[in-house]
């Protein structure tokens, strides 16, 4: 069901994590197309990476709900990533 995501050479330490954001849908239920401008930053992301400590609650793999404006925004290859403390995730998204 999902795609397996290639971990980039980044690896974070300590008590971060290391996310690839999901993009928000560009149409209203209405139909309407959002441009870029109009769209607020993604809070959905996949877990692509973790740090080295052991109370991380996440995984690699999880989708998981983040804190507005956190984290560190790295590219890497072409692939826009954040780096963030794993406490600035406020949830795992179970379906």
């Amino acid at each position: 069901m999902s795609k397996k995501t290639a971990t980039p050479a980044i690896q974070p330490l300590g008590t971060r994590v290391l996310l690839r954001p999901l993009e928000d849908e560009s149409k209203t239920a209405s139909g309407l197309l959002l441009p870029e401008t109009a769209k607020e930053k993604p809070q959905t992301a996949l877990v692509v990476a973790i740090g080295d400590d052991e109370t991380i609650k996440v995984k690699a793999d999880d989708k998981v709900l983040f804190a507005k404006y956190t984290g560190t925004e790295v590219k890497y290859d072409g692939i826009a990533y954040l780096l963030m403390e794993s406490n600035d995730i406020l949830a795992r998204i179970v379906a």
